[in-house]
């Protein structure tokens, strides 16, 4: 029966499919992320899945006190789960293989070797904005399935894609999705994890610090007060934060060099290059360690804000402001089955590819894997491509891990249901 279905596991009908999804330009927030979903539900529904395609209630999900916050607000988005409900058992999907659809946007395209969104085969693998994170991914479980279905499997328990949008800035799609009730008795996200097992997610919160100053010409920058200077003393003490909070971590996490990275992406500062500031925003993500209450993650840096403030001669007396904007990713595990789900799918990756059970990590940044796990769902990842290439100018994954994948997954759908 395995091998069966593995047979119905096609390289080119692989890399086709990537090359088709890479082509929709599905950045977080954009039309196309909406147009990516219909294009997938008309592909889906042909091998006769029970599908259930929705428009999110945007209003309702975002009132939500536990959203998990966005940074591309939306007018629409879509939800989509295809289910395979031909089974003789309970309703209940025994498997879940999820992925994102959407993507970052593609940068300076001068650093890319071609254009970011019309992929390309080369040296055994797909280029393009999307193959590695995490339409490599998508396009692997969906093969899956399909394997599934044309090798005429029946089998006890039903198994479900979720494929699900704005994972990049916060995780709308997989919260509305399990907000409308879809649930499994596990769940594997196909996100890159480079032949390993990912069993845990760091978090990651943005924040925004605002800074004053003091206008004036610049002729007589004595008589104000730089919001760049005074930023300064900010950013080393935010520094020397992310060293204290890296100076032990997790066994899952401790391969990284930065385990917990606090990284300031964006600062904006002044009007006029002849003025002095008088005000400056730095935009940034903050690392949350495994386990560690968010809001304790959050007073952390708020509290190292307000001692530099506090003994500072212009600070002390026009406080920085901290807010909290965009995406809020806790942390999260794998847990719940003993291990059940793990032993399933590093089984399945040892028999295809005649080699040992993957090593199992946790990964420096986050995403669904925690919405899932506090939906109770033992969540995982497991999935193509390098995570080092992902949001970067010359993206891509080898065709070999995509074969990989898909048939490790086909052999976990089969396992898994019974």
């Amino acid at each position: 029966m395995e091998l069966r279905a593995l047979a119905f596991v096609d390289e080119r009908e692989i890399v086709r499919d990537l090359v088709e999804l890479v082509a929709v330009p599905s950045v977080s927030g954009h039309d196309a992320e909406s147009d990516i979903v219909h294009a997938l539900a008309e592909r889906l529904g042909a091998l006769d899945l029970e599908l259930d395609l929705w428009p999110l209630d945007l209003p309702a999900l975002t009132a939500r006190p536990d959203f998990p916050g966005w940074e591309v607000p939306r007018t629409e988005a879509w939800g989509l789960v295809a289910t395979a409900a031909d089974s003789r058992e309970t309703s209940t999907p025994a498997l879940v293989l999820q992925g994102h659809v959407d993507v970052v946007p593609p940068g300076d395209l001068s650093r890319w070797k071609g254009e970011p969104f019309a992929p390309y085969l080369a040296d055994g693998r797909v280029h393009g904005r999307g193959t590695v994170d995490m339409k490599g991914g998508v396009v692997a479980a969906i093969a899956a399935v399909r394997a599934v279905r044309a090798a005429g499997v029946r089998l006890r328990r039903p198994y479900a894609l979720h494929l699900v949008v704005g994972e990049e800035d916060g995780g709308l799609g997989a919260f509305g999705t399990l907000a409308r009730g879809h649930r499994g008795d596990a769940c594997i996200i196909a996100e890159p994890t480079s032949g390993t097992l990912t069993t845990a997610n760091a978090g990651a919160l943005t924040f925004e610090i605002v800074v004053p100053g003091l206008a004036t010409h610049a002729s007589t920058s004595y008589a104000g007060v730089s919001a760049f200077d005074a930023y300064l003393a900010v950013h080393e003490a935010l520094s020397d934060l992310e060293r204290r909070r890296n100076d032990r971590v997790h066994p899952l996490m401790s391969e990284y060099p930065l385990a917990y990275p606090l990284s300031v992406g964006r600062v904006t500062c002044g009007d006029w290059a002849s003025s002095v500031p008088d005000r400056l925003v730095a935009e940034g993500r903050l690392g949350v360690a495994l386990d560690e209450d968010p809001a304790l993650a959050r007073t952390a840096l708020e509290e190292v804000v307000a001692q530099v403030a506090s003994t500072h001669p212009w600070l002390r007396d026009h406080a920085p402001a901290v807010t909290w904007t965009g995406g809020q990713f806790a942390s999260g595990r794998y847990a719940g089955d003993d291990g059940h789900l793990a032993g399933i799918v590093a089984r399945a990756h040892a028999d295809v590819t005649a080699g040992p059970a993957p090593r199992e990590r946790g990964a420096p940044y986050g995403s669904d894997l925690r919405l899932y796990a506090d939906a109770g769902l033992p969540t995982l990842h497991y999935g193509p491509g390098d995570v080092r290439l992902a949001h970067g100018p010359n993206e891509s994954v080898p065709v070999t891990e995509l074969v990989t994948v898909a048939e490790a997954l086909t052999l976990s759908l089969l396992r898994a249901s019974g």
